[in-house]
């Protein structure tokens, strides 16, 4: 291989720190516009199908087809988005254009972590694309069908993205915090695209708190009559 060729083929990443190894590196092909478009137009989709549905079921309230929206589109990023982060460690080296490893290799500009394979990451992460994402899912069909169960599932999804969250957010301020490229990246990759996976389940576990602890009261008088 001639030294204008080995040239061409090395690549200095755009993370941080910069002493960050990453050999066989390649840029992104696609610009954010490119990812975001097809990723918030799929999501769009998904949600549109499950409140048209949702929509047909008598006993479902606008509140709850809210809610089976939340978790068919948290379900699909967790198992499609997340799933492919945890088993696919060499994301970054793709030299075609992969749209979910260009997804991460985009995300990774706010949180190198990703790119890094941080043993932690990447543990919260497989936790929540193999338990937590089909458990969204099985929500949407819970909430639908009006099963007994569908709070106490609700709830428990609940704390484990809030506790995912918590971890994420404390490992990298122990660690220095200093995983964004710049301040762009640290407020709206960082903090701004995992803001909803801290204030929406914890408003739905307050909610499944109260009906859960509603019917434990009814259930409690009705035995004492």
């Amino acid at each position: 291989m001639s030294g204008g060729a080995a040239a061409a083929e090395t690549y200095v990443h755009p993370y941080v720190p910069r002493d960050l190894e990453l050999p066989g590196f390649v840029p992104n092909f696609l610009t954010i516009v490119d990812i975001v478009i097809p990723y918030a137009t799929g999501s769009l989709l998904a949600v549109l199908l499950v409140w048209f549905f949702s929509g047909r079921c008598a006993r479902v309230c606008k509140t709850d087809r809210l809610i089976m929206c939340w978790w068919i589109f948290t379900g699909l990023t967790h198992i499609v988005l997340e799933g492919y982060f945890v088993f696919s460690p060499e994301f970054y080296k793709k030299k075609t254009p992969c749209f979910l490893a260009e997804v991460w290799k985009e995300y990774s500009k706010g949180d190198s972590r990703y790119a890094a394979r941080d043993s932690g990451i990447v543990t919260v992460e497989g936790i929540t694309a193999v338990l937590e994402g089909p458990a969204s899912l099985l929500a949407v069909y819970a909430i639908g069908a009006q099963k007994p169960y569908r709070y106490t599932l609700q709830f428990a999804v609940c704390l484990g993205q809030l506790y995912g969250c918590l971890v994420y957010f404390i490992t990298a301020y122990l660690d220095g915090d200093n995983f964004s490229t710049n301040s762009y990246y640290y407020w709206v990759y960082f903090i701004g695209a995992n803001s909803s996976w801290t204030v929406i389940p914890t408003l739905i576990a307050i909610r499944c708190w109260k009906n859960i602890s509603a019917a434990l009261s009814a259930d409690k008088k009705k035995k004492a009559q």
